[in-house]
């Protein structure tokens, strides 16, 4: 097996705090679903991943998952995602990966078509890290590692200068890929603004985000 790609997800109910101005609980909790389901439902499409692991205490997650011919490993512990990626990667180890690609689940607008140009491009070295940052370079929004334990990644604010310095550390060769598609996840008020505006200049895409962001005005105008 060539490539394991690892989707660390925390219970929906805790899910975008940070949107609480704008958004009810039960509003939150359905982006988080929705983004969750098109980051499945893109990663089932490149064909250069053998295998998802979805790493999750949520059980709804889990179905979720399961219904995308994800594999559901239980994340019994919670202890955030770091340890729920390297328990991702320990398992993808188990399964002989060469290499895991560690992707957030609330990038909806992901592009099949760039994880495969991200995945094919030749690379000689037997150990290395590709580091995907956010649209403001700051947080990791995928990261690529051959072999799956080449770093232990440190999540959080600030990731992306962490990861690339940790790599430094290890003497990892690393890439820095900046692709559209993973750039803008959804944590604070601006970045759903930011993904409203995404999704209203192109056809197609995320289409259970979209379908969920349609309802929410629907229901609630002043939704901002």
């Amino acid at each position: 097996m060539e490539t394991v790609a690892i989707l660390p997800v925390k219970r929906f109910k805790n899910a975008k705090r940070r949107l609480e101005s704008g958004l009810a609980g039960g509003s939150r909790r359905a982006l988080a679903e929705a983004m969750f389901a098109d980051v499945l439902t893109a990663l089932r499409r490149v064909e250069a991943i053998d295998r998802v692991l979805v790493v999750t205490a949520d059980p709804a997650a889990q179905r979720i998952a399961e219904g995308y011919d994800a594999l559901a490993l239980d994340d019994p512990a919670e202890s955030g995602q770091d340890q729920a990626v390297l328990r991702g990667a320990a398992h993808a180890r188990e399964l002989g990966a060469a290499q895991i690609l560690c992707v957030a689940g609330d990038c909806p607008l992901l592009d099949p078509s760039e994880l495969e140009r991200l995945l094919g491009r030749p690379r000689t070295a037997p150990r290395y890290a590709v580091i995907v940052p956010d649209r403001h370079g700051t947080g990791t929004n995928a990261l690529l590692l051959s072999p799956p334990d080449a770093l232990h990644p440190r999540y959080g604010p600030d990731s992306f200068a962490r990861h690339l310095r940790l790599a430094e550390e290890a003497e990892l060769p690393v890439e820095v890929a900046e692709l559209e598609s993973i750039a803008l996840d959804v944590d604070t008020p601006e970045d759903l603004a930011a993904l409203r505006e995404r999704l209203a200049g192109q056809r197609g895409g995320a289409a259970h985000t979209r379908g969920m962001l349609t309802q929410m005005l629907r229901t609630s105008p002043a939704v901002s």
